[in-house]
């Protein structure tokens, strides 16, 4: 029997291991920023071309590498970081394992520009599909610049199961926002196609937290800090009335690395119990510091994912500190019988020194003078000569007083005959609300049950995407222009939209970098929904990212209306009912919501015969 067990060859293996490590561009760009962090750099610069697709270049003025480990940095599992296997649990940098640089290699274009300071010249690599192309001594500022090019070009079946690219560089971003909040004290650059997207100076978190989510989010953020002998907590937990439906705006940092665990989150989660609105989740921006032998890093390729030493202890410390952070500056209610706010100073008077008391002494007051400065004071109880009630008839003759009271009308109840004498009530005008949810209406065969809020979504869907398409929107203006704050990649989203959202209604006069302003609104929508509105349409981008066209249209009417359709909970009154049925009912597709769910369920006689046999 011959034997069937075979050696990969290198390439292959290489390309095998880069699956688990080069998932989308955005893996790379992980890679390559924490390589820079790794080798002490203060000042980092991102470039991407075609969403990482076409390049991803990250330059950085680290220490930068020798011939030999410029050379040897493609090597698979070539590391600086590990001498043993028991330096796995205890490390303190990010990457560690050698696969990174090597697995991006075998399936990418790779040129590496390197310098120490020590040296006069630096080095030049060419790399394309593991194979080394060319080595070459080059002029090159210190530090390390590595350029990839055409990723996936040798893996094409990988390459087509990537998305668009707006949907590839929002996880990129995503992966730079993880980097760039873990090291605030290293300065950041971001260029897309040429477009600066972020240029983050070197500052303390709540600067760079404001400098990438916006001016807008200093006002959201409530410290956190505490240290014990097991874990040491700082940062900044969002305010309650911010949380928001989505998973957006929650960092988890232990010890200066991104991490997911639904565990802490849990954690952070009840430290909020009793603010938060249901179906809301709090926004965090926590770095976590333990003891590097209480973790184990290394159980997922993506290192996304920590193991600790003792879970529970850090649950509660988490969940302790956090609660205490929201009392402490009174966004929750904190019990203290034994303290008396009474002698508390006022805020605005602390600074202020105490002001000693003036007396004001009337120098000519005299008593004993027949004529009283105060003779002018009038007294409201002074008697009146003459009855004050006489005055209720000046003017008042009594020959017209019987003729008034002839043509008073009084009120009476209409006469009405017998209840079984009136008509019947039309069927379709008569309906009533259950549980302020559902809309009943009563109809020949039984009775109809209307879901309200899907019934006002499918009504506006229809409306707006009419007024997209056929650009017949018409626009209030408001008095006062609406400044709204939004992060730079929020308004991105906005800008890619403008011209159908300036279609819905939507008047725009200023858009920055961080905020724009609103000078008019569709007619349908209230001033205090717009923030929530372009939130909630932002979000649904996000989500599902479509390309231009109808589509795009299709998903900003959706969004849109499941922001502006009635909430589930409002009482409406008999006229607002049936104004909504009618509407309903003249919409091409009144039985399905726009995101196909029904709105109307029907219940026969025969229905209601089975429930009484």
């Amino acid at each position: 029997m011959t034997d069937i067990i075979e050696l990969l060859p290198d390439h292959v293996a290489n390309q095998i291991a880069a699956g688990e490590v080069v998932q989308r561009p955005a893996s790379v760009v992980k890679e390559l920023l924490e390589n820079a962090i790794d080798a002490g750099a203060d000042a980092i610069t991102l470039v991407i071309k075609d969403a990482g697709k076409t390049l991803v270049q990250v330059i950085d003025n680290g220490k930068g590498m020798t011939v030999t480990d410029a050379r040897l940095c493609f090597e698979r599992h070539a590391t600086s970081k590990i001498k043993s296997a028991d330096d796995l649990f205890n490390l303190h940098t990010k990457g560690f394992r050698g696969e990174a640089l090597a697995s991006i290699a075998a399936i990418a274009h790779v040129e590496l520009k390197t310098r120490t300071e020590a040296a006069e010249v630096g080095t030049a690599i060419t790399i394309e599909g593991s194979e080394v192309v060319s080595q070459e001594v080059v002029v090159t500022p210190k530090g390390t610049t590595i350029s990839v090019k055409n990723l996936f070009y040798n893996i094409p079946a990988r390459r087509n199961f990537l998305k668009s690219n707006t949907v590839e560089t929002r996880h990129i971003i995503d992966e730079f926002h993880r980097v760039a909040l873990a090291h605030p004290q290293v300065a950041f650059i971001m260029l897309n196609n040429g477009a600066d997207v972020f240029n983050l100076a070197a500052s303390n978190l709540r600067q760079r937290i404001v400098n990438i989510f916006g001016t807008k989010t200093n006002e959201k953020l409530v410290p956190v800090e505490e240290e014990t002998e097991i874990l040491k907590v700082s940062g900044f937990v969002l305010k309650p009335e911010f949380a928001k439906k989505s998973r957006g705006e929650q960092f988890f940092f232990v010890n200066h690395r991104f991490i997911k665990s639904s565990y802490l989150h849990h954690a952070v989660k009840s430290a909020f119990e009793g603010l938060l609105k249901e179906g809301t989740n709090p926004g965090y921006f926590l770095l976590l510091e333990v003891d590097t032998h209480s973790i184990d890093i290394n159980i997922h390729p993506t290192k996304t994912e920590i193991k600790f030493d003792d879970e529970h202890a850090i649950y509660a410390m988490l969940r302790a500190t956090v609660k205490h952070s929201l009392g402490q500056f009174s966004i929750a209610p904190v019990l203290d019988f034994n303290k008396d706010t009474g002698f508390d100073t006022p805020y605005e008077y602390s600074k202020k020194s105490a002001v000693a008391p003036t007396i004001e002494v009337d120098r000519e007051f005299n008593p004993f003078k027949t004529e009283s400065k105060q003779s002018n004071i009038s007294f409201p109880f002074k008697r009146e000569k003459q009855p004050a009630w006489e005055s209720l008839y000046v003017g008042l003759k009594s020959e017209n007083f019987e003729d008034t009271i002839a043509n008073v009308e009084m009120e009476s109840e209409l006469a009405t005959g017998s209840l079984f004498e009136q008509e019947e009530a039309e069927v379709g005008q008569v309906t009533f609300q259950l549980q302020n949810k559902y809309i009943i209406c009563p109809i020949k065969s039984g009775m109809m049950v209307i879901h309200q809020h899907r019934a006002h979504e499918r009504v506006l869907y229809e409306e707006l995407l009419k007024n997209i398409t056929m650009q017949e929107a018409v626009s209030q203006q408001l008095l006062f222009p609406l400044q709204l704050q939004f992060s730079k990649p929020e308004i991105e989203i906005l800008l890619k939209i403008e011209e159908q959202l300036t279609q819905t209604g939507f008047v725009f006069s200023e858009i920055k970098e961080d905020s724009m302003e609103i000078n008019g609104i569709p007619v349908s929508v209230l001033e205090s929904q717009i923030e929530r509105i372009l939130q909630q349409l932002i979000t649904d981008i996000r989500d599902e990212v479509p390309e231009a066209g109808f589509s795009q249209n299709d998903l900003l009417a959706k969004s849109m209306a499941k922001s502006m359709a009635v909430k589930t909970g409002t009482a409406l009154d008999s006229e607002a009912r049936e104004h909504l049925v009618n509407q309903l009912f003249a919409c091409k597709e009144p039985s399905i919501s726009p995101a196909n769910r029904a709105i109307i369920m029907t219940l026969g006689a025969t229905d209601f015969d089975k429930k009484f046999n």
